[in-house]
């Protein structure tokens, strides 16, 4: 029995888009709750707390973006074809924010206003457009033949946007409960009431979506509640509510360090639940991994690279992360 390389190409690619979700989640996170925060010191303090390490968080993006195009040229294309305005969009998002980021430390305090709305503007832009590609893709991308055939303007539509929604607050509760692992005192404070509102709306909106997926797709419904899939998946939305009612209490009882991992967790199980809703597929309703990917001489040849540079990633990313590690002050910058 040979190695199937398409499986692990699906593999490395889920594993690029989960850390993005992770990293640069509670990045992008920080600047959609920055209206909730007035203080210009407080808002300076949240943004140190991911400024040495945020440009080297979409390292994943681009990874994901590669392997892509490398092991699945077809749903690349498609991909591109069917979400090329959200994903400009969001590219566009992520450049804005990068230049706020950078631009508002140095800005003058006649300026600084200015930028720290288009790092709001930029944060919310491209998460919200990640959020409806991930709709779209879930909702099913009409192919005919190996060519896209649909709407160029089908994300707009009302399941696509909810998801936008969804991870909008999937990405401020990473940043929020990030930023109680991260600060102390005054803000440490109003990021724990913060977490409250958050972490409870986002448990309605994971719910909205688990009841809507299944009623809008008879496959999606067929695996999630047909023996025994059933009752092998029943943890999932089991191990969610515990998440969900743990990170409560954590924040109640002035916890540090569980309100994030726990939300991590949360964000973990509802990677899972999309890649058990889709798996085999990788253009939904009908494209399958096998059906999508490059030969098997590209894929070998790609899969050498990627051993070399992920550990590489990775060991960096630890790095920068360990050595910045702790909570911050007032009196700390890094600009």
């Amino acid at each position: 029995m040979g190695i199937d390389l398409s499986i692990i190409w699906f593999t490395i690619i889920i594993f690029a888009i989960l850390m993005y979700i992770v990293m640069d989640g509670f990045d992008l996170g920080i600047g959609l709750i920055f209206p909730f925060i007035k203080d210009p010191v407080e808002r300076d303090m949240m943004v140190n707390t991911v400024a040495p390490v945020w440009d080297g968080n979409e390292t994943w993006l681009i990874l994901g973006g590669a392997a892509l195009y490398g092991a699945f040229p077809l749903a690349y294309a498609v991909i591109a074809d069917a979400l090329s305005i959200p994903i400009t969009l969001m590219l566009f998002g992520l450049i804005f924010r990068g230049v706020a980021f950078e631009f508002r430390f140095k800005a003058t305090e006649h300026h600084r206003p200015f930028w720290d709305k288009a790092f709001i503007g930029g944060s919310f832009l491209a998460t919200f457009m990640q959020g409806i590609s991930v709709g779209t893709i879930l909702n099913g991308i009409q192919v005919t033949g190996r060519v896209f055939t649909g709407d160029v303007m089908g994300w707009l539509s009302p399941f696509p946007l909810f998801c936008g929604v969804g991870l909008v607050l999937a990405y401020a509760l990473l940043g929020s409960s990030w930023l109680i692992m991260k600060t102390q005192h005054a803000l440490h404070d109003k990021m724990s009431q913060l977490t409250k509102p958050l972490t409870i709306a986002l448990l309605i909106v994971i719910a909205i979506i688990s009841i809507w997926t299944p009623l809008a797709h008879n496959a999606i419904s067929e695996r999630w509640f047909t023996r025994p899939n059933l009752y092998w998946f029943l943890p999932v939305p089991v191990l969610v509510i515990i998440c969900g009612l743990g990170i409560l209490k954590a924040v109640k009882r002035r916890a540090d360090y569980a309100p994030f991992l726990l939300t991590l967790g949360l964000i973990f199980l509802g990677f899972t639940g999309l890649g058990i809703s889709l798996w085999p597929n990788i253009i939904p309703p009908s494209i399958s991994i096998w059906q999508a990917a490059s030969p098997p001489q590209s894929q070998g040849f790609m899969l050498v690279g990627g051993l070399l540079i992920i550990p590489v990633i990775l060991m960096y990313t630890f790095w920068s992360y360990y050595v910045f590690r702790g909570k911050i002050s007032e009196d700390e910058g890094y600009h």
